[in-house]
């Protein structure tokens, strides 16, 4: 059975958040041995896909898992899997997942970049928490929850260096937040191709930082729309690892748009 490992957000090796990708000839197998194989791989999240029959609402089913659970929503691994069906000559144009948060959609242009059509997330602004600010060492400026398919809190620190040096307490975290803490800034400077930054933490799913976090994005977008005055931007996500994630808000829907490179292809050797 082939699998892969796809670095997202990025079009360079080592860059950007890498995803495993399998992909499966029939049905999903049970929960327990997807579990499995995103454990073994121990990256912050696994795709797995199937094709499905021609004429329905999607063309194939998508399921992410991180190494400990499933997640309802995922952009890095989805980018990942389109990748990977484009590259292997399963899929041209517009390819479109079924998934728990519902139909997914993603298409890739003549640059090799891919983008993704996903719900908009819902901002409620909510009090800062002092325990928040104190679990990531850092003054807030602000604080919002998100919608239930993302279930993060998006956190406005100061400025783009507070968001860079950030060391948390991801122990604190993970008490506060049903996914995890996205930390944002506004880039210090947009020339260099970037206008905001974040960094993602989700001890809560045993991921205590995520190098680039697609769905975060979606909640990103609005956030930095209503404040810079622009419905296409592009975010800059991470710490040690980063990757570009270029944002277009669209009502109810975010399109998030970035490259991917696969970095290993090879055979799992344990079946179902």
């Amino acid at each position: 059975m082939r699998i892969r490992i796809v670095d997202a957000f990025t079009d360079r090796p080592f860059h950007g958040n890498p995803a495993g990708v399998l992909l499966l000839d029939g049905p999903f197998p049970p929960d327990s041995w997807l579990q499995q194989v995103a454990a073994e791989l121990n990256l912050s999240e696994t795709a797995f896909a199937h094709p499905l029959p021609p004429g329905g609402d999607a063309d194939w089913a998508l399921r992410w898992f991180t190494p400990a659970a499933e997640v309802d929503m995922c952009g890095h691994a989805t980018l990942a899997t389109a990748h990977v069906l484009g590259s292997a000559g399963l899929a041209q144009g517009l390819i479109r997942f079924a998934a728990r948060c519902g139909v997914l959609t993603a298409r890739a242009a003549e640059d090799g970049s891919i983008t993704m059509d996903f719900p908009t997330s819902t901002l409620t602004p909510i009090d800062p928490d002092p325990e928040v600010a104190r679990a990531l060492g850092a003054g807030i400026t602000s604080v919002h929850d998100t919608s239930d398919h993302v279930g993060d809190l998006l956190v406005e620190l100061a400025d783009e260096r507070t968001v860079r040096e950030l060391t948390p307490d991801h122990a604190a975290l993970r008490a506060h937040s049903r996914r995890g803490v996205i930390a944002t800034a506004v880039a210090e400077d947009p020339s260099l191709g970037y206008d905001f930054v974040s960094r993602g933490f989700f001890p809560a799913v045993h991921i205590d930082e995520d190098p680039v976090t697609g769905s975060a994005h979606t909640a990103l977008a609005p956030f930095w729309a209503a404040r810079l005055g622009r419905t296409t931007m592009t975010g800059r996500q991470g710490g040690a690892r980063t990757g570009l994630v270029r944002v277009t808000l669209a009502g109810e829907r975010t399109l998030l748009t970035g490259h991917a490179v696969t970095v290993l292809d090879g055979e799992l050797l344990t079946a179902p």
